[in-house]
């Protein structure tokens, strides 16, 4: 008892160490956080903007605005929306059955979810070729009813599906794990139907992660190229995709080219992820939150 005592007391009695944190002061953490990021993030960007600046106003607005890049860009943002707006409704579905429900296999489902992202992309491309096009495992029974999916922009938006999946899903799974039971069952005793608990109950509990997971599933998408190269078939004006756009350039030797059509991708992006944390931000404070 004595030896725990004189043990202890140095430590009680030394008030500097007991002060020390684990990390250093908060100066040579930001400090480091800033060239971090700047290693990181903010160089590779700049060199992005300035490389574009060495082009006219004039060839930059034909690079970025022929109308094969002007087509890329509605099928690149506009499937990429429609495919996290998919990923939004059966995410959380795949999270409720997995939050809320026991059966067998339960593991191997929750395990599966993170398939997408172990998979590398060119396999998961690869492999929605061959079971969609012509002559794959569904392709050769639906292309004879007149539904043809590979090599069609809807083979673009079932690939962005595919890896936008798992984004929804984690971020949803855990709100919902720790949401209160206890205020679903208070909401049915006072005569709500099942529509309306989830509507007035458990929807605004999870809206900001569903936008969350909207967002990250949104951004995956638009810079998705190895899942998307092989099902899209690469025609132009029909199914090609930006960031194919910004390959072909590229291996023209059109560096300052390529650099103007990913500046218009990184603004837009940039843009459509402030609208969506804008809208997390408005949710929270409408629903109470901190």
């Amino acid at each position: 008892m004595s030896a725990a005592i004189s043990i202890a007391l140095p430590a009680a009695a030394g008030t500097p160490r007991a002060s020390r944190r684990v990390l250093p002061g908060f100066k040579l953490t930001l400090g480091y956080t800033l060239f971090y990021l700047s290693l990181i993030v903010l160089i590779p960007l700049s060199a992005l903007i300035f490389k574009t600046f060495s082009l006219s106003w004039d060839q930059f607005w034909s690079a970025i605005s022929g109308p094969r890049v002007m087509a890329s860009y509605r099928l690149t943002f506009g499937a990429s929306l429609f495919a996290a707006l998919v990923n939004v409704v059966f995410g959380l579905l795949v999270a409720w059955v997995l939050v809320r429900y026991s059966f067998p296999g339960k593991k191997i489902v929750d395990a599966l979810v993170d398939l997408p992202f172990a998979l590398p992309t060119a396999v998961a491309g690869i492999s929605l070729t061959a079971l969609l096009a012509g002559n794959g495992w569904l392709g050769q029974y639906l292309e004879p009813m007149g539904i043809k999916l590979a090599f069609t922009p809807a083979g673009v938006v079932i690939a962005l599906i595919f890896i936008g999946l798992p984004f929804v899903v984690r971020t949803v799974q855990p709100v919902l794990e720790d949401a209160e039971k206890e205020l679903e069952e208070a909401a049915t005793s006072l005569g709500a139907s099942r529509l309306q608990t989830f509507i007035r109950v458990i929807l605004p509990s999870i809206a900001p992660a569903l936008l969350t997971g909207f967002a990250m599933a949104f951004a995956r998408a638009i810079g998705e190229y190895g899942s998307v190269i092989f099902i899209a078939g690469n025609v132009p004006m029909v199914s090609e995709i930006t960031p194919l756009i910004i390959i072909g350039k590229l291996e023209q030797y059109d560096y300052a080219g390529a650099t103007a059509v990913a500046l218009v991708m990184l603004v837009i992006s940039f843009v459509l992820l402030l609208v969506v944390n804008g809208l997390q931000t408005w949710q929270r404070k409408h629903s109470g939150g901190v």
